[in-house]
C-alpha cells in the first residue's frame, strides 16, 4: 500500500477554505485539473455517501465517494469507487488546521492507494504534484479572485434533511423538542444556509412563553444565526455557495442546523469573522446600534442608565455608548457582572436584583437623572425609570423581560416632558438598504475592536432549553452562542 501526504499553507482563514472544501463538487471551480463534474442523483455536496462523477482535464473519469465529513474539525474523507486511471483502494483525507494568528490555514492532504507493479513512482507523482499541489496552488488562486468570480451558481439539490429545535406548544422550556426536519431547496430570491452558530436572544423566550405569538406551534424558533450558504434560488446574485453570512430575521426559524430563507435578509459576513462571533453580535449589535443612532442619537456628554448592563445587549451598548462620549450607568445583578459591564464602558455599575436603582441614580446625577434609560427590563423597572429620569428625559422599552410595561398616564408624561419610545428592531431592517447599513456598522465596529463580544455561553443546538433556562434565571453574562 503506498502513501502520499501534502500540506501547505493556504492565507485565508479556516472557515473560508473549508467552505470551499466541504462542499465535494466543487473542484471543478478552483481545481486546475479537474474539467467538469457533478454529483450524482441530485444529492447535497455535503451529504455522507454521496457519489462525484468528474472528468479531469486529460479525459480521465473518475467516481469518488465521500466518506465522511466533520464540521467541527475540519475533515472530509472519500476514496475512488471507479476510475480510467489504475488507483485501486485509493482512499485520501483533507484536514484543516487553523494556525495560530487565525487568518491561515494549515492544509493537510493525504491517500494510500495501490497501483499496478512497476508503477508506483508515476501514480506517486502524479497524485502529489498533480493532485495536492496542483490543487493548493489553485485553491490559493481561487480565493485570490474571490468565489464571484470563479464559480456560477450551481443548481440547486432537493429537499434536505436537518435537524431543529421544535417549539411544541407556548410555554416552558419543556415544550422545546430536539427534531429532524426537511429543509426546503431555495425557491425564486432565497438561500439556504448551512448554520454553525445561532444566536440565543430574549425575544426567544417571548415566543417560547407566548408573549409575541409570531408562530403557531409546532414551530421552529429562533431569530439569529451564522453560517455559509449552501445554494441559492433563481434571481439571487448577491451571494454565492461557500460565502459567508448571517442574518437577524424577524421570521422565527433560526433553532436549526439548516435553513432556507429570503436572500435580502441575509448580510455578508466580513472575511476572518468567526461564525461564532458574528451569531453572537449580529442580532443585540443592530439592536445597539439602532437605539443609539436612530432611536436615540446618543450625543457626547448625556448620561444614560442601560439596565441588565452584563447582557448581551446590555455589554454593546455600555461599550458604544462609552465610545460615542457618554456616561454609562448600569444595573447588574451580582458583583461579579459588575466588574463585567465595567470591564466593557459601564462607568458605574448598580447591583440590585429587585430593580430599585433611582436613589443611586439621583446621587450620581446630582439629583437630575439620566437623559435616557435604555430598558429591556420592562414591568419590573417601571415606576423606578419614572423616577430616574431628568426633565426632558428619554424612556426607550426595547424589550419585556420581565413583562410588559403598564401604560403611562400622559399627565405623569407631561410633568417631566418625557419622550417615550416603544421600537421594534425588525421595522428597521425590514428596509434591505438599511439593513445592510445597520449590519456593516456593527461588524466594522467589531473589526475595530470598539465592541468587545462576550461569549461565555456556548451550548450545542439540543440544548436550546437549557440556554432559556439560563437566561430567564439571570445567570448569564454577554451573548448565549449555540453550536449548530
Amino acid at each position: 500500500m503506498l502513501k502520499v501526504t501534502r500540506s501547505a499553507v493556504i492565507d485565508a482563514p479556516v472557515e473560508q477554505v473549508w467552505a470551499v472544501l466541504r462542499d465535494f463538487n466543487s473542484h471543478d471551480a478552483w481545481h486546475p485539473a479537474v474539467a467538469k463534474s457533478h454529483i450524482e442523483n441530485g444529492e447535497a455536496a455535503d451529504q455522507v455517501g454521496c457519489v462525484r462523477n468528474f472528468e479531469l482535464r486529460d479525459g480521465a473519469k473518475v467516481r469518488e465517494q465521500l466518506l465522511a465529513l466533520s464540521d467541527q474539525d475540519f475533515i472530509s474523507t472519500y476514496c475512488i469507487l471507479d476510475a480510467t486511471v489504475p488507483l485501486r483502494r485509493y482512499v485520501a483525507t483533507v484536514t484543516l488546521k487553523r494556525v495560530t494568528d487565525g487568518n491561515r490555514t494549515f492544509w493537510h492532504w493525504q491517500s494510500t492507494f495501490e497501483t499496478p507493479p512497476g508503477r508506483e513512482r508515476e501514480f506517486m507523482d502524479m497524485v502529489g504534484r498533480g493532485v495536492y499541489e496542483a490543487g493548493f496552488e489553485g485553491l490559493r488562486r481561487y480565493l485570490r479572485q474571490g468565489p464571484r468570480a470563479a464559480i456560477a451558481p450551481r443548481p440547486t439539490a432537493g429537499e434536505m434533511s436537518g435537524q431543529a429545535v421544535i417549539l411544541k406548544a407556548f410555554g416552558g422550556v419543556d415544550q422545546l423538542a430536539y427534531e429532524n426536519v426537511a429543509v426546503p431547496a431555495p425557491g425564486p430570491g432565497e438561500v439556504r444556509i448551512r448554520q454553525h452558530a445561532v444566536g440565543v436572544n430574549f425575544i426567544d423566550i417571548y415566543v417560547r412563553r407566548g408573549d409575541y405569538r409570531m408562530v403557531t406551534p409546532p414551530a421552529p424558533i429562533g431569530m439569529e444565526a451564522a453560517g455559509t450558504v449552501i445554494d441559492v434560488g433563481p434571481n439571487v446574485h448577491r451571494f454565492l455557495p461557500g460565502d459567508a453570512v448571517a442574518y437577524a430575521y424577524g421570521v422565527p426559524g433560526a433553532y436549526a442546523t439548516l435553513r432556507t430563507l429570503p436572500a435580502e435578509q441575509v448580510v455578508p459576513v466580513p472575511a476572518g469573522m468567526e461564525p461564532e462571533t458574528a451569531a453572537a453580535v449580529l442580532f443585540k449589535g443592530m439592536t445597539a446600534e439602532y437605539l443609539l443612532h436612530r432611536v436615540h442619537q446618543l450625543r457626547a456628554g448625556e448620561t444614560i442608565l442601560v439596565h441588565a448592563a452584563a447582557g448581551g445587549v446590555g455589554l454593546l451598548l455600555c461599550q458604544w455608548a462609552r465610545h460615542i462620549g457618554a456616561t454609562v450607568i448600569g444595573t447588574v445583578s451580582s458583583e461579579e457582572k459588575a466588574r463585567i459591564a465595567r470591564e466593557h464602558g459601564c462607568d458605574r455599575p448598580l447591583v440590585t436584583r429587585d430593580y430599585r436603582f433611582t436613589e443611586e441614580v439621583k446621587a450620581l446625577t446630582g439629583g437630575r437623572g439620566v437623559d435616557v434609560v435604555f430598558d429591556g427590563i420592562g414591568h419590573a423597572a417601571a415606576a423606578e425609570n419614572y423616577e430616574a429620569l431628568a426633565v426632558t428625559g428619554h424612556w426607550v422599552s426595547y424589550g419585556q423581560a420581565t413583562g410588559a410595561v403598564p401604560a403611562i398616564d400622559p399627565a405623569r408624561q407631561a410633568a417631566k416632558s418625557l419622550r417615550i419610545s416603544r421600537p421594534v428592531l425588525f421595522h428597521y431592517t425590514g428596509d434591505v438598504r438599511r439593513l445592510n447599513e445597520m449590519a456593516k456598522h456593527v461588524f466594522e465596529m467589531v473589526e475595530r475592536g470598539i465592541l468587545r463580544v462576550a461569549t461565555r455561553h456556548r451550548m450545542p443546538l439540543n440544548a436550546a432549553a437549557g440556554a432559556h433556562r439560563a437566561m430567564e434565571e439571570r445567570q448569564t453574562i454577554g451573548a448565549v452562542v449555540l453550536a449548530a
